[in-house]
């Protein structure tokens, strides 16, 4: 079934709006008018606004990026949501560790590490904030 311009055109109009050519002209380059005519004659008219919104998001991140598109998208969210959930399981770790170490009452005690055969980058975090920690304890029992 081939679709004419002005049904092309009614489309446009009726579904992306008068308002948003950007948005047509990013679909439209994407997806090509014809299939995006196809895809929304498929759709039930209730769905095709939501269907348009979609297309031009698919669209827009395609022409951001044409190799993963919005699976690239995602999978860099992911990444670095694990990164920031690995991250603060880390410093609640530390804080848990510190913490019980604060509340000893061997004043002689000498804290060391609390992890053990971690990565380089988390070692030096810890070590900084294990000597950011003994400074300010020092300043502390001066005063």
């Amino acid at each position: 079934m081939e679709i004419s311009r002005a049904e092309v055109k009614a489309l446009k109009k009726q579904r992306v709006g008068q308002n948003e050519p950007k948005k047509f002209a990013k679909v439209h380059k994407v997806f090509g008018a014809s299939n995006v005519s196809k895809i929304l004659i498929e759709v039930p008219e209730e769905q095709q606004e939501d269907t348009v919104n979609s297309l031009a998001y698919v669209a827009e991140v395609r022409l951001g990026d044409p190799v993963y598109g919005c699976i690239g998208a995602i999978a860099v969210l992911q990444r670095k949501m694990i990164q920031l959930q690995h991250d603060l399981a880390l410093a609640r770790a530390c804080l848990a560790w510190y913490t019980s170490a604060m509340g000893s009452t061997d004043d002689d005690r000498v804290i060391t590490k609390p992890f053990d055969g971690l990565s380089a980058d988390c070692e030096e975090c810890i070590d900084s904030f294990s000597q950011n920690l003994s400074y300010e304890l020092n300043q502390e029992s001066r005063v």
